[in-house]
């Protein structure tokens, strides 16, 4: 159970979580939302196995935004009609306040909680082959992205090592701010002609083992569509149908 998420394939990932959060757009009420956001947490607690005190990192900007949004919609409302339900020293909060608050505030969790349910439990290499092959991308831009993904530790281990080397030739570390960040240029410039190089090599490769960017027909990695897609695309429309119709019942 805890490896479905993992499983899927991820170009049908993909478009379901995107269908789902254009479904949940529509609806404004704070229930729809709020289910749907239940239910997304739900499927990564028993269907993946994700690190999660590396998500509540992930998540911690999004659950302040939620309650920036919570907050500002009570306090800033411009139409403050309807029942007053809470009054304190002459602010008063009225009912539908508190339900337009709500629904931004779980709309926001609900999509933030969504897209980190995509990002950990998807393989980004795994996502572009099946792009190419369930969504037929074209192969330049695929391969394109995925060099590109490649790249990234190597550029992160490119920095610590011009740091490191500045360092050894006894350059200072400047505790100004903004000193620091002007200084920045002194690692990002050779850190740009690495990756210059880097990519001429990368190109090179590829048009010497015979890369065109044509669309073929046999990959090495083959990514199928399998019954677990069947049973995770009946599980997100469940959600979605519970979630959308729970705007009705409430």
């Amino acid at each position: 159970m805890q490896n479905l998420l993992h499983d899927m394939n991820p170009s049908l990932k993909f478009v379901l979580v995107t269908l789902s959060m254009f479904a949940i757009a529509f609806f404004f009420n704070p229930w729809t939302p709020f289910f749907f956001w239940v239910g997304v947490l739900l499927m990564q607690v028993f269907m993946s196995k994700v690190n999660w005190k590396t998500w509540s990192l992930f998540m911690l900007p999004f659950a302040l935004g939620a309650f920036g949004y919570l907050w500002t919609t009570i306090v800033f409302a411009a139409d403050t009609s309807g029942e007053v339900i809470w009054s304190y020293l002459g602010f008063q909060v009225t009912a539908d306040q508190l339900e337009t608050a709500l629904s931004l505030a779980f709309r926001v969790m609900a999509f933030s909680t969504l897209s980190l349910m995509f990002a950990f439990t998807t393989d980004p290499v795994k996502f572009i082959m099946s792009l190419m092959q369930q969504m037929k991308l074209s192969p330049k831009l695929a391969y394109g992205v995925l060099v590109g993904y490649q790249f990234l530790p190597v550029m992160k281990d490119e920095f610590t090592q011009i740091q490191q080397a500045h360092r050894l030739r006894g350059a200072e570390v400047e505790k100004n701010g903004l000193r620091r960040l002007l200084g920045m240029r002194k690692v990002l410039i050779p850190m740009l002609a690495g990756a210059v190089r880097n990519a001429e090599r990368s190109a090179f490769a590829m048009e010497a083992r015979g890369f065109t960017g044509e669309a073929r027909s046999e990959y090495f990695q083959v990514i199928k569509l399998q019954k677990v897609d069947a049973a995770m695309t009946a599980v997100f429309a469940f959600l979605l149908i519970v979630s959308c119709s729970a705007g009705f019942w409430f």
